[in-house]
């Protein structure tokens, strides 16, 4: 009962502060309390998470669960960087996905999958794939925010939510930022993999780490790519958008297909 009231709340929040800061649009003063919303969102979903790692004794691997839990972290990055950073459009679409899964977790449930007694370097592992899904999933927002602001600049269309933005450079140098350091985190993750687990080609494992491996490839030609020819504009979002696509398919692609299409686990 306590979940589904706390999951009604943080989600109810989080809606609230999209719709804020689509609103924030015509009203500036709209941004701050959204926020606002958001951070106590944000907390409220910790807190459901929290108590179902208590309740079930681990992190539940789950497709919705584990979606969830990066769907939060996604949210807390967003929030954190908005305090020093012009990214809090970024929550039009970020928040409302949180509270998608958040809700998608609560209300329907997959089999649990709790994996114990793991290492310290699996755990680096695994929380080092998820900061760099987390941050790639900003830039990958970034980028289709940027093909917006694009459009708009290019056919001379003005309006409000043009003028709301950051200009055009210091929107494609927030992507270069995201990518730099999801690109660390994306490192880190397949550098403890290939150390540490023995089974990192095995059948189950196989198709995540070649696709990891070549979002790794193609968001590093795109760093490369940056540095010594200039890429920007349709060709860094195109890249971005290539390299999360593999990202996606890497994390969530066969989980999908197992316990949602095929229901098995």
């Amino acid at each position: 009962m306590i979940l589904t009231i706390l999951t009604s709340i943080s989600s109810s929040l989080y809606l609230l502060s999209s719709l804020g800061l689509i609103k924030s649009i015509q009203k500036s003063q709209f941004a701050k309390l959204s926020l606002i919303s958001a951070w106590i969102a944000a907390l409220t979903h910790t807190g459901i998470i929290a108590l179902n790692i208590e309740s079930q004794q681990g992190l539940d691997f789950s497709f919705f669960s584990i979606a969830s839990f990066i769907a939060l972290i996604i949210v807390i990055f967003l929030l954190l960087a908005a305090l020093s950073k012009p990214v809090q459009k970024l929550g039009i679409v970020l928040f409302p996905s949180a509270a998608l899964f958040l809700l998608l977790s609560t209300f329907l449930p997959s089999d649990s999958t709790i994996i114990q007694g793991l290492s310290a370097e699996i755990w680096i592992h695994i929380f080092s794939s998820i900061t760099a899904f987390s941050l790639l999933a900003i830039a990958a927002v970034q980028a289709l925010l940027l093909t917006l602001q694009n459009h708009y600049l290019k056919n001379h269309i003005s309006g409000k939510f043009v003028q709301s933005l950051a200009p055009l450079q210091a929107m494609e140098a927030l992507l270069f930022q995201m990518i730099r350091s999801g690109v660390l985190f994306l490192s880190i993750s397949l550098l403890t993999g290939f150390i540490f687990m023995d089974d990192l080609f095995a059948q189950h494992l196989v198709h995540k780490t070649i696709l990891s491996l070549l979002a790794w490839v193609i968001f590093s030609c795109l760093l490369l790519g940056k540095k010594y020819y200039g890429w920007r504009g349709k060709t860094a979002i195109s890249w971005t958008l290539y390299g999360f696509a593999s990202l996606v398919l890497a994390y969530f692609g066969s989980k999908l297909v197992l316990e949602i299409i095929l229901d098995k686990v």
